[in-house]
């Protein structure tokens, strides 16, 4: 008898066939493990964190056209199948819906423990040489530019601006990723967060190095 969360997996995979590679299976599947990892050192709900986790993507807002509804939809729609009790369903939409980084103004101060493990990790797999990857996988998938001298990062955008940005790859790691060590929420998160950051500014450095060709 498959668990829940194995059922999860299989539909996940299923799910994501074809996704773009940074918010693939192989995205979820990280996130899912460094989930685990920090929930160890937590007290929290190990089924409620593994199982946002393995949702957190399953229909990213930026692949449909900005709408944030569809990932609650067809996550509680798939909870319901596996006959998850509903106070359980509340907690994982509750994390699919604010776990986000342009979603962090609207979120509730007091932030249950599993949304922070699960944020830390999604955030985790934003940033150091993954990260790095990710960000200009995606930046190719959208056909932007990987950098230009003349455009200045945008900061402090408002979530409708950050939705509808195209602005070069090398700005999305001033405009996103090297915030994010100072974001997270939990004490592992916080020391993994560190060497993935410096990873990040030591690439940033030789990346002008060869751009500014003397």
């Amino acid at each position: 008898m498959k668990t829940t969360i194995e059922k999860t997996i299989e539909f996940v995979k299923e799910k994501l066939k074809g996704a773009e590679a940074g918010h693939d299976w192989f995205h979820i599947e990280r996130v899912w493990k460094l989930s685990k990892k920090i929930a160890r050192e937590e007290n929290c709900d190990q089924e409620v964190v593994e199982l946002s986790a393995l949702l957190h993507d399953i229909a990213d807002p930026k692949f449909y056209d900005g709408d944030e509804t569809i990932a609650l939809k067809v996550s509680r729609e798939f909870l319901e199948s596996q006959r998850v009790p509903e106070e359980m369903i509340e907690k994982v939409l509750f994390i699919v819906k604010n776990i986000s980084f342009k979603n962090r103004g609207e979120a509730p101060k007091d932030l249950p423990i599993e949304l922070k493990i699960v944020q830390d990790a999604d955030r985790l797999d934003a940033i150091g040489a993954i990260g790095i990857a990710r960000t200009f996988n995606f930046g190719g998938f959208k056909n932007n530019l990987m950098y230009h001298p003349d455009i200045e990062p945008k900061m402090n955008m408002s979530k409708e601006e950050y939705k509808k940005s195209d602005g070069t790859t090398i700005n999305h790691f001033y405009e996103k990723l090297l915030l994010l060590k100072e974001l997270m929420n939990t004490e592992k998160g916080k020391e993994m967060a560190q060497e993935r950051h410096h990873f990040m500014l030591a690439f940033l450095d030789e990346f002008y190095k060869e751009w500014n060709v003397d």
